[in-house]
């Protein structure tokens, strides 16, 4: 009997020692895991090729969204207005998108909470095209032309909007045109379909660099962004129904510490490094191109993940320019984002 013991308690106690040894990543993983209350997350977003939502490419590439036990499925739209709707529609949990959107929506009834910065400056750029405008002088000459965005009603028709109010157009003065953020926004505009284009990078450094566009205005230089804007304005982040984050914090909290991580790790990053880490579709067939556009747009990239205190206002602000319905709302500021968790995730991560 004893050695009957023996014999079956020695394989047990080999497996005892040597579990930790062989699983000890998957069992952090399941333990994280289980700590979230919403293991698998669906995130839509608007071009997800852009500069503008590279920390979510990052923590996607180098695994932080697995190191905090999430399993997330990035669905990939048009424009930030596409992916605004899907959330809305129910077939996403969480958007990456336009700080702008959790406003907008608020005064149609829709409580939307953002609550990790991905980007400090819009870096959106606004340029004509040279083929098609040769003698432009300002942006008031783009009445009854063909302007591109990414998509209708997404953050590049936000801003194109607020350059051509400045210049005393209205929103009808031009016919806006959704030509996508990829390859086929820069076809768009050689070919003449459109006369100026609202788009961001590696879009934007590829046209100009190719003489088919002449910037107007750019908002990937944050001085710039916040002289057009009159203060920081929010661009790029995470938000959510605020009935997901009450639902579920810890899955949020994940979340969060994924893109703060993402944010530190790409301040500290270089070319070579941005370049391997992202999938060889977003360069547009040109590396040079892809590294001058990350330079162009790094520095209006969140560090921190933390929405400076008066961007809320600022964005308020900028779309109240241009839309009556909000300029008479009130807005509860207070109740369109939140810095707890991004505050948490830099403190599990104060160096990336």
């Amino acid at each position: 009997m004893k050695r009957r013991v023996a014999l079956i308690s020695l394989p047990l106690l080999g497996a005892a020692v040597a579990w930790p040894r062989l699983t000890f990543a998957q069992t952090a993983a399941q333990t994280a895991a289980q700590a979230v209350e919403k293991p698998k997350v669906t995130l839509a977003v608007g071009g997800k090729n852009l500069l503008y939502y590279l920390p979510l490419t990052i923590a996607e590439s180098l695994g932080y969204f697995k190191a905090e036990g999430l399993d997330v499925t990035i669905a990939d739209f048009a424009g930030g207005s596409r992916a605004l709707q899907a959330m809305i529609g129910g077939s996403a949990d969480v958007v990456s998108g336009a700080f702008e959107h959790t406003i907008n929506m608020q005064i149609k009834g829709q409580r939307l909470r953002a609550f990790v910065s991905q980007g400090r400056a819009p870096q959106i750029v606004l340029g004509i095209n040279p083929k098609t405008m040769p003698n432009f002088k300002t942006v008031a000459d783009l009445k009854g032309k063909k302007l591109g965005v990414t998509a209708p009603g997404s953050s590049t028709n936000v801003l194109a909007n607020f350059v051509l109010a400045k210049a005393g157009l209205k929103p009808g003065d031009v016919s806006i045109v959704g030509v996508g953020a990829g390859s086929g926004a820069a076809a768009a505009m050689r070919s003449g379909q459109i006369d100026a284009m609202s788009n961001l990078d590696p879009v934007i450094t590829l046209l100009v660099r190719s003489g088919d566009m002449k910037v107007v205005s750019d908002t990937r230089v944050v001085a710039e962004a916040d002289k057009i804007f009159g203060g920081p304005m929010p661009a790029g982040c995470l938000y959510a129904p605020q009935s997901f984050v009450d639902k579920n914090p810890a899955t949020v909290q994940a979340l969060a510490n994924a893109i703060v991580r993402a944010n530190k790790w790409i301040q500290a990053a270089g070319a070579s490094d941005i370049i391997k880490a992202v999938p060889e579709s977003y360069l547009l067939g040109d590396r040079a191109v892809y590294v001058d556009a990350f330079l162009a747009a790094k520095g209006a990239l969140s560090p921190d993940g933390l929405f400076p205190e008066a961007a809320p206002e600022t964005a308020r602000r900028a779309l109240a320019s241009i839309d009556p319905e909000i300029a008479s709302a009130k807005i509860d500021l207070a109740s369109i984002y939140t810095n707890e968790f991004a505050k948490k995730a830099n403190a599990k991560y104060p160096k990336g």
